[in-house]
């Protein structure tokens, strides 16, 4: 168990207390979660959204990276206090913290990446990551030599579940016999940040017979790419374009453009619940330089042959978050 100090706890309020004590501004601000805005996957995406829009325009932003669950509704009032416009909250864990201060604030403009608010002031973006797992699950039994893949995911909320169902799902699609492993990090916030545990459970995962890991859990997923490079397997990104991580090991990753959604939102503020999917280029998963040798030609066209059937509505791709349950 980690103990925070009276001096970490003196520090965040000081932060806090920082934010509230500056004139008001009309500059926007950008809410990191826990992980921080250099997790190397869904914060770091969020951050190089904002800084392109910064670099664009020539214009500053206001941001503050949430440390513990305690923080979200100050952090979020202190930034409406300050008069900052939009305001955007990075994760789904900002929610209820959002729904709060949004209605406090009517005239100020919120959004949230990855949770819907329902309110006349807030913009949400919500993604089809199902979608995107199915392809990344396809590649991986394709490229498989065991038949046998895995899947870790961070925190055990239905979100990770999606990830989980749609990759399973992309699996059993390419190959009906194939065995997929599965194991969730924790319960708690903390499962976003534990390279150790993701290490564990993917060399267990490994220890079964399964070749290729897909990491849906955020910082986490460090682990599981070391582990996979350690035993000559081969892992899948998340979020972010991880490829460049562990270079011959990650098979690609399931981009989640986080980065074009931020960007979006400050390009032109629009209330309303957005859901971007393959056809809305919201998801994908990544080719470049770093894993070109590990996809074979024949199994990059299948999958995009399975992209251009579900954009096409010829695969309907099922939803764990709609049904509550795996069901294809």
């Amino acid at each position: 168990m980690k103990l925070v100090s009276s001096f970490s706890l003196g520090v965040v309020a000081a932060a806090l207390s920082a934010i509230a004590s500056v004139p008001a501004v009309a500059d926007p601000a950008v809410i990191f979660d826990m992980g921080g805005k250099f997790d190397k996957s869904f914060n770091e995406s969020a951050y190089r959204g904002v800084e392109r829009w910064k670099q664009e325009t020539g214009k500053n932003y206001l941001e503050f990276e949430i440390s513990n669950d305690t923080q979200r509704v100050q952090a979020i009032r202190r930034m409406a206090e300050r008069g900052a416009n939009p305001i955007i909250s990075i994760g789904f864990a900002q929610a209820s913290a959002l729904q709060q201060v949004a209605k406090a604030f009517p005239k100020t403009q919120f959004a949230i990446i990855d949770a819907a608010v329902v309110a006349p002031n807030v913009q949400s973006v919500l993604f089809k990551e199902h979608e995107g797992s199915f392809l990344v699950g396809a590649m991986a039994v394709l490229s498989s030599k065991t038949g046998k893949v895995g899947f870790v995911g961070g925190m055990d909320i239905p979100l990770i579940r999606k990830f989980q169902c749609g990759y399973e799902q992309g699996v059993k699609t390419a190959n009906p016999k194939a065995e997929v492993f599965s194991n969730m990090t924790g319960t708690t916030s903390t499962a976003w940040n534990d390279p150790t545990r993701g290490g564990e459970l993917a060399k267990a995962q490994f220890a079964k017979g399964s070749d290729i890991v897909f990491a849906a859990a955020g910082g986490t997923g460090s682990g599981v790419y070391q582990a996979a490079k350690d035993a000559g397997k081969l892992a899948i990104g998340v979020d972010s374009n991880q490829n460049h991580i562990q270079p011959g090991t990650m098979l690609t990753s399931m981009v989640k453009r986080v980065d074009v959604a931020v960007y979006n939102v400050l390009k032109g503020f629009q209330p309303g619940v957005q859901n971007l999917g393959l056809k809305e280029g919201g998801v994908d998963y990544a080719m470049d330089q770093h894993n070109a040798k590990l996809v074979s030609a024949a199994v990059k066209a299948k999958v995009d042959a399975y992209k251009a059937d579900i954009i096409a509505g010829k695969i309907k791709v099922a939803d764990y978050m709609a049904d509550n349950a795996c069901k294809y």
